[in-house]
């Protein structure tokens, strides 16, 4: 059973994420907030496997939440996909640098938002299907400097390859295939470096990849 909790501050957005949602199986909204103050609190309380957040939230927004939730290492298991009105919204990659695993836009179809639910659940990373990587370049090229980065080489030389590779989306299958050897082997190495770098999951690696220049837009050669 996948535990939702649902942070929004409009009554009638959480009532229908929540009735969509108890509406599956394998799913539970076992919280709502209508503040990150209150998301964060909840969180704490129910340890949800995933956290439907809403930037946007009076008192502390959701992207103060989201750093709180992430810091928190008693909420390490806790998943945290960001829900933004606007998919060019300026704090989208501030949240996933922050330690959400991901983002949707509000008006998503059902059957995406459920996919994405068990998507991050299962640990994998989510950006918005609409969401290109030159996007998420520009956002990055755009965000404040980040404070305590880890540096490259604290990475072997296959690390740091995997690391681009999954920059620049590529699944562990994916990543095995470019650099022919195993699946077993690409996951190893991605989920050593995502111990070194302390990333929750792969969206984090995803952030850091361009932020160490390890991804570079296409068109700046």
């Amino acid at each position: 059973m996948i535990r939702v909790l649902l942070a929004d501050d409009q009554a009638l957005v959480r009532a229908g994420f929540r009735a969509l949602l108890n509406a599956e199986p394998d799913v539970e909204v076992v919280g709502e907030a209508a503040d990150g103050a209150e998301a964060t609190r909840l969180a704490a309380q129910t340890r949800p496997d995933v956290v439907l957040m809403d930037i946007r939230m009076p008192g502390l927004d959701g992207l103060a939440a989201t750093r709180r939730i992430a810091a928190d290492p008693r909420l390490s298991g806790v998943k945290i996909i960001i829900l933004t009105t606007f998919e060019l919204d300026e704090y989208v990659f501030e949240a996933l640098r922050s330690g959400a695993s991901g983002f949707l836009v509000k008006d998503t179809e059902p059957v995406e938002l459920l996919r994405g639910v068990r998507a991050v659940a299962a640990g994998d990373a989510l950006l918005s299907p609409s969401v290109t990587r030159r996007l998420i370049a520009e956002f990055a090229a755009k965000a404040k400097p980040p404070v305590g980065a880890k540096p490259v080489d604290i990475l072997t030389d296959r690390e740091r390859e995997v690391v681009a590779l999954a920059g620049e989306g590529l699944s562990n299958d994916e990543i095995a295939a470019r650099l022919v050897v195993s699946p077993a082997t690409a996951k190893t190495h991605v989920s050593r470096a995502m111990v070194k770098l302390g990333a929750r999951d792969r969206a984090q690696l995803v952030v850091y990849a361009y932020e160490a220049g390890l991804v570079r837009p296409g068109w700046l050669g």
